[in-house]
This record gives C-alpha cells, structure tokens and sequence, in this order.
C-alpha cells in the first residue's frame, strides 16, 4: 500500500478497533476504482481478516436535490453496488438521517470500525461529528477526493490561488502517486442476499420532481472513464485555446462525475500527465483541475459561511456595504431570474443552458453571477438566488467548486480589489460589451436564446 495513505487519514475519535466487519460509509466518492478511503478501508479489514461492508446513507431532501440529482447518483450506485460484489464486498443501501441511521447500522452488523470520505461541507462535517462521539468503535475520515489531502495543503483559509499554488505543488510529487487494485475481499462473503431495488427506493423517495433528468450524459463510473477517454482523445490538446469560449465545446465536461465521486481527480492528473502532450499544453488543465478545485475545498472548509455573504472577504464586504443603496439598473425578482426573463439575451441563454442540460459553461457562470449581483436588490438577495438556482439546476450543484466560484463572482473570493463602479464597489465587473468583444456568441445563443 503506499506510503502516503496513512496521511490522508484524519482520526475523528481515539475509540479502540473492536472485533468486527469494517463498514466503509460512502459518501463523496460514489465509485469502487481510484478510491483511497475504499482501499484504507480494505487494507484493515485485511489486517484483521474482517469482512468489508460499503454503505451508503440516502438522505432524502439533501440540501434540497431535485431528481435530476438523485437519478444521476442512484444510477450510479447501482454500477458501484455490482463492482463491489464482484469483488466480495458487500454494499447496503440505508435510508434516513445519518447521524441517526449510521450508529443503528454499524451496531446492527457488529462493526469494529467506522471508514468515512472528507467533504467540507458544513452539514457532511455535521454528520461525521454526531456520528463520531455517539459510536463505541473508532470511525476515520480519509481524503480520498483532493490529491493533496485538504489538511495537508494547508492548515488554514487561502487568500487567493497565487498562496495556495506552492503549498500544493509542494506536495503533489508525494501524493500524485498510480492507485494500486482494488484486490477480490477474502474475507467472509458479500452479505447481499438480494441487490437494492432501485427503481422502488427511487419512486418512493422524497424529492422535487418537477427538474427532470438531463439525457446528454450518463451516469456511472464506465460513463466517467469513457468520457476521460474521449477528452484525452480529442479535447485536452485544445483545452487551452477553447475552454474560454461559450461557442466552442472547449472545456473538458467531466465535473458532473467529479462531483459523485464517479471519477477521481487523481486518476485524471495520472491520465493527463502520461497523455504524450507536452507540459506546457496541459498546464492549464491541471491548474484548473488540482489548484482551483482544491482551493475551492479550502474556502469551504475553513470558511463555514462559504454560501452567505459573511464568507466574504472583509474588503469586499466593506466595499458592498458601502454601494448597498446604489440604484441598479436593473431588478428582478427569483423567479424572473429562474424563468430568463430578463433584458440580457446572453445571461438568459446562460440560465436556459443550465435549467436544460444540467451545466453551464464556466466562463458564461461567472457572468451569471455578476449579473444577479448588478440586478437584485442586495448582496444578500444576490447570493441566495445564485445559490439556490446553482444548486437546483446544475448537476454539480451542492458542490464547494459551486459554492467558491458564486462567492467570488458576487463577493471578490480569491480576487483581489479592482477600480470602483457603482452597485460593484470594487469587486470585478463583467458586462455584455466586454462578452461581444471576446466571443462571437450567436452559435451560443442560437442553441439556448429560447
């Protein structure tokens, strides 16, 4: 096993190791490969010849999911739920409150140890708290979703890409490391006398119905390794000078599988540094991929306001505060915002792409923010719409990369202080001209102008 496993583990409390099965609570990293916390948890049950139960806790109305959200991630499960039965694992399915259902399950099939996933979100942090001081046997949280464990980059909130560049890169030699194989469990058998019934747990499962699921991308860890393949293939030697543009389909589209854990950000820096393409075409890529989204792990986990405007930094706040009066050229009321009603042709096709794909293109999302900031009535209003729409929508929405990329469009996050203008103080502006002037955008709003 590698050197650096044990330092992707984090002790949530100093219980002893009981005899027992090792329960491996699945949670962000939704996949049987490329799996640090699936692996850690085998290499103890290995220790002590223990059988290996994955378990997965459904919490219904989960920070308001739509079944877009729930299709996408139960399809998912139902390929993970086969991978590790083939591999003599055995996978439960339980539904409710985890902080209520994790100790009943971990009591009821005599667990001697508790394995969890990191997430910084505040109410994963929650759950792995309560569940951690009521269970008698020792429970660990292991990075599995960041290269760099979360921890280890830095031990407190970053101010911007440019402090937490080095720190990474720092360590990302140690921790870029090839995942060993996920081995066939030799201990005891796979404990599932019957497979989940999905289509059931689906239908009966307590969920806004009215998004609908999106049919341009499927779900699942084959769909997210043949959509890495297609990428590597045809899309990361252009990355560079198309991921900018609305128009073109430039940017890599995998974050969906990133988001449920369907596909590690590891195994995609492996693939991509042993591409054939020189450093210098993929640096951007990797920049996005490893700084910008782990960066977006540090604001949310050491900033537990990441979705209110209290996670701003205090000159952004100030400089808010002080345009708080300014008159707007615009406003719109939440459901103007959510139906594209608005005079801007360019940010309703932005929000049309969103409500009927799932996604939106990155550059488009920053502008979609500034703009709801220009047109609400506060920064308040402005950051609730924005998260709120975000996380109905989009299908890695609920996700610190959504969360961090909102707070910096409406409140300077990881930004610096630009010339001031009214509504905006100094926070950076974007405007329809400037949008014009970078791209020819009719191909953009001849597919989502409505």
């Amino acid at each position: 096993m590698p050197s650096t496993l044990e330092d992707r583990v984090h002790l949530l409390n100093d219980r002893p190791v009981a005899a027992g099965p090792v329960v491996y609570w699945m949670s962000r990293d939704q996949r049987t490969a490329d799996n640090w916390a699936l692996l850690y948890a085998q290499e103890r049950a290995m220790d002590t010849k223990a059988p290996l139960i994955v378990a997965f806790f459904l919490a219904p109305g989960f920070l308001n999911a739509t079944m877009r959200h729930y299709g996408f991630m139960l399809q998912g499960l139902e390929e993970t739920e086969k991978s590790l039965i083939r591999k003599n694992i055995g996978f439960r399915l339980q539904e409710g409150d985890p902080v209520r259902e994790v100790p009943r399950f971990i009591e009821s099939v005599g667990a001697g140890m508790l394995v969890t996933d990191f997430d910084p979100l505040r109410i994963k942090t929650g759950w792995r708290t309560s569940v951690s001081e009521k269970t008698g046997i020792r429970v660990v949280e292991v990075d599995a979703h960041n290269i760099v464990p979360c921890r280890i980059a830095s031990d407190k909130q970053e101010f911007a890409a440019y402090t937490f560049r080095p720190k990474v890169n720092r360590f990302l030699d140690r921790f870029l490391e090839p995942f060993p194989r996920l081995k066939k469990h030799p201990f005891g058998e796979a404990l599932n006398k019957e497979l989940v019934p999905w289509q059931g747990v689906f239908r009966r499962l307590k969920m806004d119905r009215s998004v609908s699921n999106v049919e341009w991308i499927k779900p699942g860890e084959r769909a997210g390794k043949a959509a890495l393949k297609r990428f590597l293939e045809s899309g990361l030697n252009r990355y560079e000078e198309d991921r900018n543009d609305p128009a073109r389909n430039g940017q890599s589209g995998l974050s969906p599988w990133l988001h449920f854990g369907h596909l590690s950000a590891q195994r995609i820096a492996l693939d991509v540094v042993s591409s054939g393409l020189k450093p210098e075409d993929v640096r951007g890529f990797l920049e996005e991929l490893i700084v910008r989204r782990e960066l977006s792990d540090n604001f949310c986990f050491y900033n537990s306001s990441y979705d209110s405007v209290n996670g701003f930094p205090d000159w952004a706040l100030k400089t808010l505060d002080a345009h708080r009066t300014d008159t707007r050229p615009y406003l719109y009321s939440p459901e103007q915002f959510e139906k594209a009603k608005t005079h801007d042709p360019y940010w309703n096709a932005a929000q049309r792409q969103m409500v009927q794909t799932g996604k939106m293109h990155g550059y488009m999302r920053m502008y979609w923010g500034k703009k709801i900031l220009e047109w609400s009535p506060s920064p308040e209003e402005a950051m609730d719409i924005a998260v709120t729409l975000n996380d109905r929508y989009e299908l890695d929405g609920r996700d610190p990369n959504g969360y961090t990329g909102i707070a910096w469009s409406i409140g300077g996050v990881h930004d610096r202080a630009w010339g001031e203008r009214p509504v905006f103080g100094k926070v950076r502006y974007m405007n329809e001209a400037g949008l014009k002037r970078k791209f020819k955008l009719e191909p953009y709003l001849s597919e989502y102008g409505g």
